[in-house]
């Protein structure tokens, strides 16, 4: 985990390509107090770098993201109204490379789509 105690992970479930996972976010972690205080709001950067974690781990592979597109944050999430969040992650595995498409949501609000490629890191 690139950034310790960030987020811990609640479910795990990989099958056919298809990741689901649970994750909590720790709304006491010190990225909330300068992001931003007394509005906390999860960095879409992290964001991204948790679908990497996630995909490293459903691939057992360590991975440098390529390229991302279609990148839609389309709700903030507030870890202290939000904590838990539902990811999926459809993987495709072409030669060194993983193709994903993700997306990040809580209760009903989809908060994050994204495509991307990642490599496997040499």
């Amino acid at each position: 985990m690139l950034i310790p105690h960030f987020y811990s992970l609640k479910e795990f479930n990989f099958t056919d390509n298809q990741l689901k996972a649970i994750i909590e976010l720790n709304p006491e972690h010190d990225v909330f107090k300068g992001h931003f205080p007394n509005n906390p709001v999860t960095p879409g950067v992290c964001m991204l770098q948790i679908l990497k974690e996630l995909t490293e781990q459903a691939t057992n592979t360590n991975l440098f993201t390529k390229e991302c597109s279609n990148v839609k944050f389309m709700a903030l999430i507030n870890p202290e109204v939000n904590a838990v969040l539902t990811i999926t992650i459809d993987i495709n595995q072409v030669e060194e490379n993983f193709k994903i498409k993700a997306s990040a949501s809580f209760d009903e609000t989809v908060a994050l789509k994204v495509n991307a490629l990642l490599t496997q890191q040499l």
